[in-house]
This record gives C-alpha cells, structure tokens and sequence, in this order.
C-alpha cells in the first residue's frame, strides 16, 4: 500500500492550535484541506483518510497478517498526522494482529532533517464573517512571513495563519521514532531482522544483538554532493553529511524475506543544516552513485536468500524500471522532455544493474501508478517491477502477493470502489464551493456515487485545472479544451484542405477551436484574408469520415458523444492505471479511439515549427494530424502493456501469467 499520504481528517492539534471547521455530518471538527487544493494535487488530502481504513478492513477480511507501505505513507511527515496514521496502524496491530513494514518516501521525510513548512490551504472560516469556505494557512514556526515573527508560546494566531509545531516537516529523526515498531527496527517476533550496518550472521542472531546493532547512531552514511562519501571517497567531493538510511532486511514468516529499501537521495548542496535536494527526482539512478553500499547489501542479500532458500522480495518508494510500455520517447517528442514525469524514470542502465544484483521482484509506489514492468538480459538474470497504485489518486488501489513456494507469486490488483464514509465532507465542500467567487471547480464532482466514480471524477478535474497547463504545449492544449467533439477529430483526420491556421483564425467558424488556440501559434504570417473553400474542404472531410465510419460498423453521430477533454482524461487515466483503466473507458469510445488512431496513422503530416512554437502557415489539416496522431499513437502503446490486473510471476523461467481471464 504505497502512497497513502495519510492526513487526519479529524486531527487532534495538541496544542490547541487549529480548531477545524464542524462537519454537520457528525458535528466533528474536520481539519481538512479545500477541494480546490485537492483537485489541483497529484493526490487527494482528504478521502483518503476513509479508503485507507477500507483497504485495512478488505485486507483484514481476506486474511492477510502483513502490510508493506512503500513510501509516502504519510503527507510530509507532519507530526499531527503521523500521529494520527500510527494511532490507527497500531490499532489493527493489536486488533487483528497485522504486522507493517514502511519505507520511507520523498513525503516522509521531504528532507533528512526538521524543516519549517504547513499548508496554505486548509479549510477554514471567513476572518470577518465566519463563513466556512476561506482557505486557511496553517504553518510552523518560520514557516511563512505571518509565522516568521516572534511570538511566545507553543502557538499563535499571527495575521491570517494559524502558526503551531504540529505541522513541521519531520525529518528522520521524528519519523523514525513515529514507525519504529511498524519495521524500522527490530521486534521480538520477528524470525531474522538486520540492516546494511548489521555485523552478525544468520545463524547467529538473537533479538537484543538486533536492537543494538539497529540503533539510529549505526545506520548512518556519507553523502556528498558528488557522490558516495565514506572511506576512500575522492578528494574533491564537497559537502560531505552523515544521513540516516532506514533500509532492513526482515523475516516475518519462515522462508519469506522482506527488504525494505530507503531509496530517498537527498543531496547536499551547501553547507547549511537542510541544504539538500529533494529526493522525489532521484529514485535508483541516483541510488547507483550516491548510495551504492545500499545496492550492494541488496546483492548479498539476494545472494544469501537464494542460499538458504528464502523467497526475496523487496520493496521502496521508487520505481526500479521505466513505464509508459515503451512510449516514453513518443511522450517526450511530442508533451516535452519534462512531461509526465519523466525525469523520475530509472534508466535503462540503472534497471540492468539492480537486476544483476539477482534481485527478482520489486514493488515500488511514488508515481501513483498502476504497472507492470519485465525486464529480462539472458540467461535468469531478470527483473520484475511491480508499481503499486495510491488509494490516493487514479485508480484507487493496493497489490495483493499470495506467495506459492520460492518461484510462483500470485499479484491481485484489488480496487477500491466501495469505500465507506467516502463522501462524510461533502457538505462541507459544498460550503466551500459556495463561499467561492467564483469556485473554479466543478461542483458536480460531489454527484460522485461511490469513491470509484469520485476517483474518476478527481481525474477528470485534474486534468482540467493542472495537467494540461502543467504539461502539454500551448496549441494542443487549446485544442483539447476547444468544443471539439469525437465527430469532429475524426473529420479532422480525413481534412485535406490548404487553408492555414493564420487564415482558419479569420473565417469565422475557426474550425471548432477557441479564439485561445490560436494566440499559442507563432506569427500571423498568412494573409488572414480567410478562404471560403474551407467550409467546402471541411464538408468534403465529414463526407470521408461518415464512410470510415459507416465501414466499420460505426456511426459519426456516435463519435460526438465526447469531447475532445474527454480524449485527454483518458490519455492520462490510461498512463496512470494502465489496464485498470479500461474498466473506466466505455468500450464504444475505445473502438472509436481505436478507428481514429488507424485513420492517423495513414496520415504522414509534419509541422513547420517557429522555435517551440507551431507556424501559423500550417494547413488545418496538417496541424490537426500531426498533433492527434501521436497522441493516439501513445494511447495505443499505454494500452497494450504487461497485464497487471491479475498476473501469476513464475520466477523459475521468469514468465508473467495473465489470471484475469479478460
């Protein structure tokens, strides 16, 4: 269960801080944060809380004794919500005897050591009114300028923000002391536990050895900012810090050895006490050159395990192999090398060398995906990566590992769309949407009929109000924000026409796309005299798809039943949840995605480029073709990857088995 980013939505601030706001639900004080910061987030703040507890109760229900969090189990290691998220581990410790094993993500810490920060976004009340809706600051001290002037005590009301400790960004220190009996140490029942700083052998271990050898002052390294610190480092790495690594290998069951890996890098970049990078970029390949010791217990580890006959499994908050089925190049041609994420991705390199560790199987979390990855290099040296998805974005999930002897694991991807409670702050956001002038989201998301149609909602929004400004060029983005229906890209598809963007802009009807578009495109440098043939060439087009259609077994008119956003929300839930996914794209629309990336594929249309701009020469129909037809292009390579849903890993000839039966 990777990607919890647990928040307590009933949070107690112990200081007598930040009050919430009552929820006329159960007259409980919510301390939550705005749909408005929700829906412009990578991941939810809120629901979670309530599907966290509902993948407890179905794990519990199913039998399951041991839960491994892969990172970011919590929202940047804020101690009010740690608190919260280990009240609730240790109650279905002692309640249905479950064991956690966390590792730590770049959200918990977000940097080796206490960092001043908060949120300004919690909801709260109108200063003057009272009025519930007012987004509310809520920082530690130093945190903000209102929370940077002295103030006595443990907290303050200074200016607009609420300033209290209780929402510092722990770094390892407050974090490890928070999970120390969720596997960051050892614990009496466990059958073998040791970290890369153990000194003792299997055969020779013993509980109270364990605990001493694990203490925080052994389990520390070198980083510097060139590199791996240590004996023998170069004489020029600069920046040198000792940093706590929490990686531990732990036998809970006889014959099953977990490694939870710390794959955070945090690098120092100066002198100063949290001078460091982020570790959210660096993953594996930054494991290789800064942490290498780590890797190389991970080697000997593998190495031991084969031995003794355990069954190895590992996990971390990073990925160790790439995703997007082989269309990463093709996104990166066409969104832009910073798109999508694309800077997290383990490179080809750093993938065959955590396989030739011996390593098997992996679970990693961080991108809030669903995927399945299988890296093979001869002979049995192969690699399994398996990404978890966040019951905290698209779609809502965790993996379920049933292990059949040393060579077969059983991986159910087990979603959740039933989550009790799930809507229990929904009056409050109607409050909060009310109180805005005016809301920028869309209040229908609270039609949301349970939190699997809420998921696909918060998608949709996302999309809409971030990803595409975050990621996707000016001139396609306009594009798909235009009106343009489905029956409208398919008659784009078959557009011959050699009236260009600069004059489409002057003939009135613009072709379907906003007068927004066309302020992306470089120039004006056609006559913007229009051209009245267009309507002629555009007639002839909708002439030519109607027949593609009708050919097989479709009808244009059905095509208009989505818009052109629908096409980019489908495009990202495909790159998110990989088959997951298609439960949630109507398989009519899916044959007429299907249809349209045929008919562009059949186009061989290229743009004239102004810088990173496009021309406003360009034809209509050029431009159209040659920004839809990669983009189907991917859609089609993000839907024919590895099967995830429901896969057996057979390890002895490191095949992968589709169980779904679909």
């Amino acid at each position: 269960m990777p990607d919890i980013h647990f928040h307590d939505v009933y949070a107690e601030f112990r200081d007598g801080s930040f009050p919430g706001v009552p929820n006329p639900r159960n007259g409980r004080n919510a301390t939550i944060r705005t749909m408005q910061a929700q829906l412009t987030s990578t991941r939810l703040f809120n629901e979670n809380y309530f599907a966290f507890l509902a993948a407890l109760d179905d794990a519990v229900a199913r039998g399951v004794k041991f839960i491994a969090l892969p990172g970011d189990f919590s929202d940047d290691g804020q101690p009010v919500h740690v608190r919260g998220l280990v009240r609730i581990m240790d109650d279905y410790a002692a309640r249905h005897g479950i064991l956690f094993f966390a590792a730590p993500g770049n959200h918990d810490p977000v940097r080796p050591f206490d960092q001043a920060n908060g949120k300004r976004d919690y909801l709260g009340r109108d200063p003057v009114t009272g009025e519930i809706g007012s987004p509310q600051p809520v920082y530690s001290r130093g945190g903000n300028a209102d929370c940077s002037a002295p103030y006595a005590g443990d907290w303050a009301r200074s200016g607009a923000s609420y300033c209290t400790q209780e929402v510092l960004h722990m770094g390892y220190a407050g974090i490890t002391r928070a999970l120390a009996q969720h596997g960051l140490m050892p614990r009496p029942q466990y059958r073998y536990y040791e970290t890369p700083y153990s000194t003792y052998a299997y055969d020779d271990y013993g509980y109270r050895t364990a605990l001493g050898q694990a203490a925080w002052s052994n389990r520390r390294y070198e980083i510097c900012r060139e590199g791996a610190g240590g004996p023998g480092r170069p004489a020029g790495h600069t920046f040198c810090r000792q940093v706590i690594d929490t990686s531990y290998l732990v036998e809970p069951v006889e014959g099953v050895w977990l490694v939870g890996l710390d794959a955070n890098v945090y690098v120092p970049t100066g002198p100063g006490a949290n001078d460091f990078t982020g570790s959210g970029d660096q993953g594996y390949n930054a494991m290789l050159t800064h942490k290498p010791h780590v890797i190389a217990w991970l080697r000997d580890v593998v190495a031991r395990g084969e031995a003794q006959g355990k069954q190895v499994i590992a996990f971390s908050h990073f990925p160790m192999a790439g995703f997007y089925n082989g269309a990463s190049g093709d996104i990166e041609a066409l969104l832009g090398a910073g798109a999508m994420q694309m800077a997290r991705r383990p490179g080809e390199d750093t993938t065959r060398a955590l396989a030739g560790t011996g390593l098997k199987v992996h679970v990693g979390g961080h991108m809030h995906f669903n995927d399945m990855a299988v890296r093979r290099y001869g002979g049995d040296t192969a690699l399994f990566n398996i990404q978890a998805p966040s019951m905290a974005a698209y779609v809502p999930a965790y993996k379920l590992m049933t292990l059949d002897g040393t060579d077969r694991i059983e991986v159910r991807t087990v979603r959740l769309d039933d989550v009790p409670r799930f809507d229990e702050l929904f009056d409050l956001y109607r409050a909060e949407h009310a109180y805005a002038s005016p809301a920028r989201w869309d209040l229908s998301i609270l039609e949301a009929s349970d939190y699997g149609d809420f998921n696909h909602r918060y998608m949709t929004e996302l999309v809409r109000l971030r990803l595409l400004d975050d990621h996707w060029p000016c001139d396609m983005r306009e594009l798909v924000k235009s009106p343009l229906s489905g029956a409208d890209l398919l008659v784009a598809s078959q557009l011959r026409t050699a009236v260009t963007l600069e004059q489409l802009a002057h003939t009135g009807t613009h072709g379907g796309l906003s007068t927004a578009f066309f302020g992306c495109l470089s120039g004006p440098r056609g006559s913007g005299a229009g051209n009245p043939a267009f309507a002629a060439d555009l007639a002839a087009a909708r002439a030519r798809a109607r027949a593609l259609a009708q050919a097989n077994g479709l009808q244009l008119e059905d095509f208009a039943r989505w818009q052109a956003l629908d096409l980019a929300g489908d495009f990202v839930r495909l790159a998110n949840a990989g088959d997951l996914a298609f439960a949630d794209i109507p398989a009519g629309r899916a044959a007429q995605y299907r249809l349209l990336a045929r008919a562009l594929q059949r186009t061989d249309a290229r743009l004239r480029m102004d810088g990173a701009r496009v021309g406003s020469d360009n034809t209509a129909g050029d431009f159209f073709q040659a920004r839809l037809k990669p983009l189907l292009a991917i859609m089609r390579k993000l839907a024919a990857g590895a099967p995830s849903e429901h896969v057996r890993l057979d390890l002895s000839n490191n095949t992968l088995i589709d169980l779904s039966g679909d």
